[in-house]
């Protein structure tokens, strides 16, 4: 993510309007600050600045208001109008106008709905929103570039996630903030909350407890569980990955790769790549090459990585890995990487520096010295963007019914982004932009096949929520009829025992 600039409009009472024009432009300018528009309403003077993203509104409101002639009437800030009241809310898939639809949609069409998923609980994903919902789960830990803030502060970025997952996938997705920091209990609540939702979306957790919180709610829960700041990196990374080896004409297989950064997503990263076929695939991190026998500042999880990679058995520091690789993937902090460092490696060199908002080398430092480069950031060609996975990850899962998420998912999921490009490939566009409405649909449908031919969907669904088995359908009628008439038995042989239904 890069810190874009803060766009803000003040509404000002101007004495004289030119001698007072000329004072504002050469405030805002000193604050760092672009006028963007002015327009006149009525009496006052609207002006739209552009500030850099670390400037602050208030202290530039605060000298306006202290020029002479100028009065500060009304601020609107951009960034906190878009977020007004919240960025999502709920709304009814069908309007509700009279006595007939609320007999259909609630009482008492909706018992009917109700005895079929307490004798069939499959039916739940065709015919209530558990069939395209997630959850959206955080304890705020780990926060884009923010870092710990909290599960509450947390809520606009889960809000922008539910957002994306709507507006790219056409899932629906509600943030659930877990004011927990003990693995174990966080897990269990998320456990015990999980039965209405058709998926879970781990978001923003720390390392290592975001590890350990996944592989328990996977053990606990029969359906997907995915941590997108490690899974959602690591498919984009692979995607990217894939079409930069056809840009310098080499197989995954063949290539060395460094990964920098042995977090959530370096570990991620690390995994997927050798799940697709990297077989040389070195881990580094501060301290250089992460090593099984090393005891401090690991856990088992980074022990496992450095002993299923490395196959040339490296050891010290960052500069041996680098040493004619082929690969340089960061994940780690800013301006970790030299020129002189990018320099060692083949001559064919592909450099993800995803660090943000500043990468481990600037783009501008290695476009020179390698064949591929890619960031996080948006200002620059090649971004990896999580964006391009997520949506239509879940949207696969959610069509397929599918009860969890898995490394061949993961990897059709990778080579389906990767397709997109097509013949557009070039060393500056390997990876497709995160507005390509082609590729939320293409993972959908590679997801939801590697679900269905794994066999991981949910039983009596038929694989796909929109393919409800109608035998399972007419089963379920059958046993409502059979229940109505044993009710009706009842009621004759035991007068005075009846009841109602809310």
């Amino acid at each position: 993510m890069i810190v874009r600039p803060q766009r803000v409009t003040f509404r000002l009472g101007l004495a004289d309007v030119d001698t007072a024009l000329a004072d504002v432009l050469r405030c805002v300018r000193g604050a760092g600050g672009e006028l963007v528009a002015l327009a006149r309403d009525g009496v006052a003077h609207d002006v739209q600045v552009e500030l850099a993203g670390d400037a602050s509104v208030d202290a530039l409101a605060a000298d306006l208001e202290d020029l002479a002639g100028v009065e500060v009437l009304a601020l609107v800030d951009e960034v906190l109008a878009a977020h007004e009241r919240g960025k999502i809310r709920v709304e009814s898939a069908r309007p509700v106008t009279g006595p007939d639809d609320l007999a259909l949609v609630y009482t008492p069409g909706v018992a009917r709905v109700t005895r079929m998923i307490a004798d069939d609980p499959t039916a739940a994903t065709r015919f209530t929103t558990r069939g395209n919902l997630v959850a959206v789960v955080t304890d705020g830990s780990a926060v884009l570039g923010l870092g710990d803030v909290g599960p509450l502060a947390s809520l606009p970025v889960m809000e922008g996630k539910a957002m994306l997952l709507r507006e790219f996938g056409g899932v629906d997705a509600i943030p659930l903030l877990v004011d927990e920091r003990d693995p174990d209990r966080f897990v269990d609540v998320v456990a015990r909350v999980a039965l209405g939702f058709g998926g879970i979306n781990l978001e923003d957790i720390a390392a290592p407890r975001c590890f350990e919180i996944e592989g328990k709610l996977r053990q606990r829960l029969d359906v997907p569980v995915f941590h997108d700041d490690q899974h959602g990196t690591a498919v984009v990374v692979l995607a990217a990955l894939t079409n930069a080896a056809r840009v310098v004409g080499r197989d995954l297989s063949s290539l060395r790769v460094v990964v920098q950064g042995m977090g959530s997503a370096g570990v991620a990263i690390a995994n997927l790549l050798m799940s697709a076929g990297v077989a040389d695939l070195v881990p580094v991190d501060v301290d250089g090459i992460v090593e099984p026998k090393r005891g401090a500042g690991t856990d088992p999880i980074r022990r496992r990585v450095a002993r299923q990679g490395n196959p040339r058995g490296l050891s010290g520091p960052k500069d041996v890995a680098l040493a004619d690789a082929d690969v340089f993937i960061g994940v780690s902090g800013p301006d970790s990487l030299t020129v002189e460092q990018v320099r060692t490696m083949s001559p064919d060199r592909i450099v993800f520096a995803l660090a943000n908002p500043t990468p481990e080398i600037e783009p501008e430092l290695v476009r020179a010295e390698a064949r591929v480069v890619a960031t996080g950031r948006s200002d620059h060609p090649n971004q990896i963007n999580n964006v391009l996975c997520f949506p239509g990850l879940f949207r696969g899962l959610l069509d397929a019914a599918a009860t969890a998420v898995t490394d061949d998912m993961k990897v059709a999921a990778a080579y389906a982004i990767a397709d997109v490009v097509g013949d557009d490939l070039a060393a500056d566009h390997v990876i497709p932009s995160a507005f390509d409405r082609r590729v939320a649909p293409a993972v959908a449908a590679a997801v939801a096949g590697a679900a269905r031919d794994a066999g991981h969907v949910r039983p009596g669904s038929g694989g796909s929520r929109r393919e409800e088995s109608a035998a399972a359908l007419r089963e379920a009628a059958l046993r409502a009829v059979a229940r109505g008439r044993a009710g009706r038995a009842g009621a004759d042989g035991a007068a005075g025992t009846g009841g109602g239904e809310g």
